[in-house]
């Protein structure tokens, strides 16, 4: 992200996401049977990591609702959808269309999966960013269980203009932001009740339900709580912290610092709680990763630390900006790294040690060097390029919009 548009404390929280996910799945390559009982709670904590999903759907609302806000705010038109669908499909499409192919060929390949149409059916649909719809779907490849992700936040991608249109066409709510924040909070209640409809009518049967069935049945374990619409609740909650934000006068503030160490220390808690619960962090309507406590704490952050006077810029550090500027590629790689391990080396991340912590922690230095490069080589030899040729396509003088780096 460029310096002038970059928002102080993004970068950090966009870093933590992609580094909790990450602690997620090597947390899960960890034999809880066989660690010193000592380690098992902060075993147990890792493997909530999952939460750090949440953060990348607020931070996405938060950052790309902020041209919408500041177009209603100043009477003006919505900006265009044109560019921001360009800025969209640059940004995610190049890195996980290969990530999916890649995965693709290796389920067949290393996995020695038969090349069945269900197979090909879920695959194309995730190219199309339609996966997200049906549990059968859901995993677009088998190689790469994270991908189903990147369906989903399309689907907030496409939303988040869709409730800033409605705003757009009621006058009383230009140049008024207040009435404009208030009818924000009314869409989002909208979008519960969609989620609570979902939920009511698409129950799933437990024919072939739960992780023990593989990728489908863990699907069918994760549907119809993990929907589309309910993780659009995440992001909005992005988007009206965004607005917020931007009512906010420009100066920094030491108060901002206090706010965002609360905000934080509140996420931090919600998380560490989770251990005891269910492995989604299920939270109030059913919607995974502690909602509404975790990503309300996250939103709060951002708002905060983008005002902080001084803890946003030392959290933004050079380590953590590198970190996050590959955040995508670290997200998108990881699981297909940690499969290749695996199946290279059966006794990795401690199953043939006779100390499994110490087996577990080379095997996770081995993965976090490689994953680190493959993200490397990622955004500077596929995503960056795309990115700089769509924002060449949509640069504008005037009312520039969030850089393609979100």
């Amino acid at each position: 992200m460029r310096a002038q548009n970059r928002l102080a404390g993004a970068d950090f929280l966009r870093a933590m996401a992609c580094l909790l996910v990450l602690a997620h799945h090597l947390a899960l390559r960890l034999d809880m049977r066989r660690i010193p009982d000592e380690l098992a709670p902060t075993a147990n904590v890792l493997r909530f990591g999952n939460f750090g999903v949440a953060i990348f759907f607020v931070l996405s609302g938060f950052l790309l609702a902020r041209p919408f806000w500041h177009a209603l705010d100043a009477g003006g038109a919505v900006p265009s959808l044109g560019h921001y669908a360009i800025r969209r499909l640059a940004r995610i499409a190049p890195g996980f269309w290969f990530a999916a192919s890649v995965s693709f060929v290796l389920s067949l390949t290393l996995l020695a999966l038969p090349l069945t149409p269900e197979l090909v059916v879920r695959y194309v649909s995730g190219l199309l960013f339609m996966s997200q719809w049906h549990w059968r779907t859901f995993f677009p490849v088998e190689a790469d269980g994270p991908l189903w992700s990147i369906p989903f936040e399309v689907t907030s991608y496409v939303l988040l203009p869709v409730g800033f249109f409605l705003l757009f066409r009621l006058p009383l709510l230009r140049q008024r932001p207040f009435f404009a924040r208030a009818a924000w909070l009314c869409f989002i209640a909208v979008v519960l009740l969609a989620h609570l409809t979902i939920l009511r009518l698409f129950a799933l049967d437990d024919i072939g339900r739960g992780w023990a069935n593989g990728l489908q049945g863990g699907a069918k374990e994760w549907m119809p709580n993990y929907n589309p619409i309910g993780f659009f609740a995440v992001f909005a909650l992005g988007a009206l912290a965004a607005g917020i934000e931007v009512m906010l006068p420009a100066r920094r503030s030491p108060w901002f610092d206090a706010a965002a160490l609360l905000a934080l220390a509140i996420a931090g808690y919600r998380l560490l709680i989770s251990p005891g619960g269910s492995p989604e962090g299920y939270g109030w309507l059913d919607i995974p990763y502690g909602f509404p406590v975790f990503p309300l704490a996250v939103a709060t952050a951002l708002i905060s630390l983008s005002h902080s006077q001084r803890l946003g810029r030392l959290l933004d550090n050079a380590p953590v900006r590198y970190v996050a500027k590959i955040s995508f590629g670290i997200y998108i790689w990881q699981e297909i790294i940690l499969t290749l391990i695996q199946r290279l080396a059966p006794g990795s991340f401690g199953a043939s040690s006779e100390n499994v912590v110490t087996g577990w922690l080379q095997s996770c230095t081995l993965t976090a060097a490689l994953v680190l490069l493959v993200a490397s080589l990622s955004y500077y030899l596929l995503e960056r390029p795309v990115i700089d040729l769509g924002n060449r396509l949509t640069s504008r003088p005037r009312n520039r919009a969030t850089p393609l780096e979100v």
